[in-house]
């Protein structure tokens, strides 16, 4: 029976969260509140409380419940990504263009997180966890880039930190516009020839 019950507790916790990613999506996050999405979960107001103690923690669950596969894949690394991080990054950035592109979820959810939400009131705390969350993109990637580095893949005189940065914020800009317009240009294709004239740009050396 408390087998069950765990069963029944973690299904009712997907309903409110794929609820949650409804309503968020239709309204914005700052204009739904946990009423709204207890009835379109068809649970009450209490039963959202049980899981989660505010609006900014289901906010930030959703988020995970995409986010965190994705960086697990992102942040595995076997014998062949420490002989080629540059590879790594690629494959990095094609596994992410193509599940945006081609996941309704996941673009769902992007869509949430750059277009309809504001960080004010009881969603505050959900931007310091957004900065932390970029900053560790950003430190798994530099580690890649000063990797590539090491290996005389970069140039040395080349400020690694700088390079990461610029490589981030080409990614990010990249997915924001095409969620914008996803009609506007082919994400997958735009995205990789951007990224390798960027890398080539750095002056990236053949193996």
């Amino acid at each position: 029976m408390a087998r069950k019950t765990k069963e029944d507790a973690l299904a009712t916790r997907e309903l409110i969260l794929d609820a949650a990613e409804r309503v968020f999506h239709q309204r914005g996050v700052s204009r739904t509140s946990l009423q709204e999405i207890a009835k379109a979960a068809g649970l009450t107001r209490g039963a959202i409380y049980w899981h989660f103690e505010n609006k900014g923690e289901l906010f930030h669950a959703m988020m995970e419940r995409v986010t965190l596969p994705m960086m697990a894949r992102m942040t595995e690394m076997g014998p062949a990504d420490e002989e080629q991080p540059l590879d790594k990054i690629r494959r990095n950035t094609a596994s992410a263009l193509h599940q945006i592109a081609h996941d309704d979820q996941v673009r769902r959810v992007f869509e949430i997180a750059t277009q309809k939400v504001e960080y004010v009131d009881e969603l505050q705390s959900m931007r310091e966890r957004h900065i932390a969350g970029r900053n560790e993109c950003i430190d798994d990637m530099h580690r890649l880039m000063q990797l590539a580095r090491d290996k005389g893949q970069l140039r040395r005189e080349m400020d690694i930190r700088h390079a990461t940065l610029g490589l981030f914020a080409l990614i990010g800009g990249l997915k924001f516009n095409w969620l914008l317009d996803p009609q506007a240009f082919d994400l997958e294709q735009v995205g990789m020839a951007t990224l390798d004239a960027y890398l080539a740009g750095l002056g990236v050396l053949q193996p």
